[in-house]
C-alpha cells in the first residue's frame, strides 16, 4: 500500500525525510472493548468482556478504553457499562476510561468507579446532530459542564474530534474547524484531543495538512497534546499513521484485531488494528511496551468470540505462519 503511495509521489519526501527528531516512545490506545465492541453486530457478554480487557491488561498497554456510559436504546452493546467497569482487574499503572456523552452518563461513571473519561465531538456539524444530537456550539457547552464537574471529582478528560478528513454527509472537513473545536476542548481542561479519521477517508496529504494546523493550536507547537484515531475503510490506516509519526505524532488510537466501524458511515470498516500498528512501530524501531505475540493471541480469540474474521493482516498471517511451523 505505501510502495502504492510512493509510486504518486504522495509520500515520497516523509518516507525519505531526515531522522526523526521526535522521541521514539509511542503509546497505544487501545479502544478496541469500547469503540470496536460497540459497533460489533453480536453483544458479547460483560464476562467475555471483562476477559478481553484482564488479557489486554497482560500486554504492556497503557490505556485501554473500557466501556461507554451512554443510553442503551442508542448502544446496547454498552448496557452492561456498570458490571465491567467495575468487574475488570485495573491493573497499577493502567488507565481503564469511558466514553460519557453527559452529564447523566458522567454521574454514572463516576458511581461506578471511573477515574478517567472522554468526550466526543465531531467537525461536522451534520455528524455532530446524528451521532450526539446537538450542534457543534451546543456539544462545546456540554463538554464545558462534563469537564468541569469531572474535575472537581478529579478525574482526567480526553477528548474525541470525529470527522478531521471527511464526514459522510458533508464531505470534506475544514481543518480550521478542527483546530477551533480543538482549541476549545483543550481550553476546557482536556489533557489530550484525540483527531478521528472516522469514516477511514484519509490519505497522508489530508492528515498532514489537518496535524499543520493543530501546530496552531498546540502549546509546545509540537503536537504533544494530540492523538490520531484511524479507520482502515480505503486501506490508507497505516499509510495515515506513518505520515502522523513523521509530523510528531506520538499517541495512536487502535482496536484490537481491527473490531469497530462507523455505524454511520456505509461501508466504514473497523479502527486500524492493534497488531498491524505495533508491527509497523517495531518494524520502525519505535518502542511501544506492548508485546505483539499477546495481542495476535487475543485478537485470534475475541474474533472467535464474535464469529467474525479477524481484521489484522499481520495477526492472520503471523498465526498461519505459525501453525506451518
Amino acid at each position: 500500500m505505501i510502495l502504492t503511495m510512493l509510486m504518486s509521489g504522495i509520500v515520497k519526501n516523509i518516507l525519505f525525510s531526515p531522522a526523526r527528531k521526535f522521541c521514539d516512545f509511542v503509546k497505544i490506545v487501545e479502544v478496541g472493548p469500547r469503540d470496536g465492541l460497540q459497533n460489533e453486530k453480536k453483544i458479547l457478554g460483560h464476562s467475555i468482556k471483562i476477559e478481553l480487557i484482564n488479557r489486554l491488561s497482560m500486554t504492556g498497554l497503557k490505556t485501554i478504553e473500557t466501556t461507554s456510559f451512554v443510553s442503551p436504546k442508542w448502544i446496547p452493546q454498552m448496557e452492561d457499562n456498570v458490571k465491567v467497569l467495575q468487574g475488570i482487574d485495573k491493573k497499577s499503572g493502567v488507565d481503564y476510561p469511558v466514553l460519557v456523552p453527559n452529564l447523566k452518563g458522567l454521574d454514572n461513571a463516576i458511581k461506578a468507579g471511573a477515574k478517567e473519561i472522554a468526550v466526543f465531538g465531531a467537525a461536522s456539524e451534520s455528524f455532530s446532530q446524528k451521532n450526539i444530537n446537538c450542534s457543534i456550539g451546543e456539544s462545546i457547552k456540554r463538554f464545558k459542564e462534563i469537564i468541569i464537574k469531572a474535575r472537581e471529582a478529579k478525574i482526567k478528560v480526553r477528548g474525541y474530534v470525529s470527522c478531521i478528513a471527511g464526514c459522510p454527509y458533508e464531505g470534506d472537513t475544514k481543518p480550521s474547524i478542527i483546530a477551533n473545536i480543538s482549541a476549545s476542548m483543550l481550553e476546557l481542561g482536556c489533557y489530550e484531543i484525540s483527531l478521528g479519521d472516522t469514516i477511514g477517508v484519509g490519505t497522508p496529504k489530508k492528515i498532514i495538512t489537518v496535524l499543520n494546523e493543530m501546530k496552531n493550536v498546540s502549546v509546545s507547537r509540537k503536537l504533544q497534546e494530540f492523538a490520531i484515531h484511524c479507520h482502515n475503510t480505503y486501506g490508507q490506516a497505516l499509510a495515515n499513521i506513518y505520515a502522523s509519526l513523521d509530523c510528531g505524532i506520538r499517541v495512536f488510537d487502535s482496536s484490537i484485531a481491527g473490531l469497530g466501524g462507523c455505524p454511520y458511515a456505509a461501508g466504514a470498516s473497523g479502527n486500524v488494528a492493534t497488531e498491524d500498528l505495533l508491527y509497523l512501530l517495531h518494524g520502525e524501531s519505535l518502542t511501544t511496551g506492548v508485546d505483539l505475540k499477546k495481542i495476535i493471541d487475543i485478537g485470534d480469540w475475541i474474533s472467535k468470540e464474535l464469529n467474525k474474521e479477524n481484521q489484522s493482516k499481520v495477526g492472520v498471517a503471523l498465526l498461519a505462519k505459525n501453525k506451518q511451523l
